[in-house]
Formats: structure tokens, sequence, C-alpha cells
């Protein structure tokens, strides 16, 4: 009789730790994000042109000039750079553009972006060289980087505002990180439009 219960109880504690084992198994690493797409179709964002002084002519003394592609003036959006996103630990295509604005902030623009769906997905601009293959996975977090927010969705159209303070020469290439498990899913060299 006596070793019939200690049997329940070692039953007993070991469904507890299964339990305990599965839901935190569950919980790092969201393994239904695997068979559930998130697609994000946003249009590129606009942004006034800024406002010129009464009798301003914007003339040659403003860097770039309201007539020049790209200047502070200009009335739309100009690429300053673009890449071909590459796989690394998960399949990814897609093209990341860096993208100045009317009003002069930048944007960071994922456009056709096809990964998987993960934990905790980061999109970073960073300046760690793009590498094909698992030698490419983990440079991102060595060197400078910047974290533009959790990634909107794993398919899709998407834009991500870069800070202000942030300078874009600091930086060469864009990658799809996952910070849960310290790994690119895909990146992106930048180079210059």
């Amino acid at each position: 009789m006596v070793d019939v219960k200690r049997r329940g109880r070692v039953w007993a504690g070991a469904v507890v730790a299964a339990v305990v084992v599965l839901g935190i198994g569950s919980y790092w690493f969201q393994p239904w994000k695997l068979w559930r797409d998130e697609t994000v179709s946003e249009a590129l964002p606009t942004a006034a042109a800024p406002q010129r002084p009464a009798g301003s002519s914007g003339g040659s003394d403003s860097p770039g000039g309201s007539g020049s592609p790209g200047g502070s003036g200009s009335s739309g959006p100009r690429t300053l750079a673009r890449g071909t996103l590459i796989s690394h630990e998960h399949a990814t295509t897609g093209t990341a553009k860096l993208i100045r604005l009317a009003d002069g902030s930048h944007t960071l623009r994922l456009e056709g972006l096809d990964t998987s769906n993960g934990p905790d997905l980061r999109v970073w601009l960073t300046d760690a060289p793009v590498k094909e293959g698992v030698a490419g996975w983990r440079v991102f977090d060595d060197g400078k980087y910047v974290s533009l927010g959790k990634l909107k969705g794993n398919k899709g159209d998407q834009n991500y505002e870069i800070p202000a303070d942030v300078n874009l020469a600091d930086y060469s290439s864009v990658t799809i990180w996952c910070d849960r498990f310290d790994v690119s899913f895909g990146a992106a060299a930048l180079t210059p439009a």
C-alpha cells in the first residue's frame, strides 16, 4: 500500500514538472508563431514639407535648396540607401530602404518582406557587415546598433521611424533580429541609392 502511494506521488510530481517545463518552453519558444503569419500593408508615410518664413526664397543658401532632389524643401520622399534582404536563421526576402521624408525626418521601409514569425523579433540598424550563411547569424549585436522597434509583421510592407538623433552615416545594414535567441532571421547591406 505504501508503495502505491509513493508511486502516485512520484507520478503527480512528474506531471507537475512536465506542465511547468511545457509552460516555460511555450513561453520561451512561442511555437504557435511558426504557423501564424502577420501581414502588414503600410503605405509610405507622408510628411508635410517644412514651412518657410514669409519672404524666404529657400534659395542657394539652404542645404539642398528647394529645387534639388531630396533637399529639405523637396516635395516628396527620397530613397537614400537600399538593400536586398538575405536569409540567415530563417528564409527571408524583401527590400530595405532608408527614406528621407519631405520634412527631413527618416524612415526605414521594408517592402515585400517575407520571413518566418518568431518570438521577440526586432528591426535593427547596425554597423555590422552582412555575411551570407551561418557566419552572418550572430554578428549584428557585436558592434553598434539601434533598435527601431518590434517587427510589425513577418510579411508585407512596413515603416519604422528613425529617431532624429541617429546618425545614419554610422549604420550600414539592417537586420530582422530575434532578441530572445540573439540571432538574425535575415539582413540587408544598405548601399547609397
